[in-house]
């Protein structure tokens, strides 16, 4: 089950629902097309489990972050890095959510548990900011899905827009290609954004 999800993951990532072939999956797993229906029922089904298994991963390494031990600006900082080093070496993860996007979210909705489980990120901002808060190292009035949507919005372009990004700017930088921002700069981004 995990091979034929890591397989249909980077299907879907690269071709998008539209043009991923189940037999494609099927052949790089050695399994049959009609042992993958049996298990996920459609191709549309197998798509919402990929983006299930997607964003249950990210969560559960967040998870695993331990931000709880942390001052709040430390706690913030760390979160921010994984995030961008998530998405740095995930391209996979942006393509699926792009290729979503593109869906108009049509399948994530479908999934039974994506709210519950994505749910878990802003609970997550939202103790750590009200400690910032509380301490006076964090301005007061924002909301999590303030701070996950600014966080998110630097650490995704550098990925979602590197090819696009790369050939419009071409020579603009000393190594003849256009840089995205580094982790410490979306770091200082963040905090300038939070931080009192």
């Amino acid at each position: 089950m995990a091979e034929i999800l890591a397989v249909a993951s980077s299907e879907f990532a690269a071709k998008g629902l539209a043009g991923a072939r189940i037999d494609e999956i099927a052949a790089a797993t050695r399994t049959s097309k009609r042992m993958i229906y049996y298990y996920f029922g459609s191709k549309e089904s197998l798509y919402v489990a990929v983006l299930e298994s997607a964003y249950s991963r990210m969560r559960k390494i967040e998870a695993d972050l331990h931000l709880s031990n942390l001052d709040p600006a430390s706690a913030l900082q760390r979160l921010v890095e994984f995030t961008y080093d998530h998405h740095q070496s995930n391209e996979d993860f942006i393509r699926l959510v792009m290729s979503e996007n593109v869906q108009r979210g049509e399948y994530l909705a479908q999934s039974q548990g994506i709210q519950k489980l994505n749910g878990s990120a802003l609970q997550t901002i939202q103790e750590v900011y009200d400690r910032g808060v509380e301490q006076g190292v964090f301005k007061k009035g924002l909301t999590p899905l303030e701070i996950h949507s600014a966080i998110s919005a630097l650490t995704f372009f550098n990925v979602s827009n590197r090819h696009t990004f790369g050939l419009i700017f071409k020579g603009k930088s000393a190594q003849g290609k256009a840089q995205t921002l580094k982790k410490s700069q979306v770091v200082e981004l963040i905090n300038c954004y939070v931080r009192l």
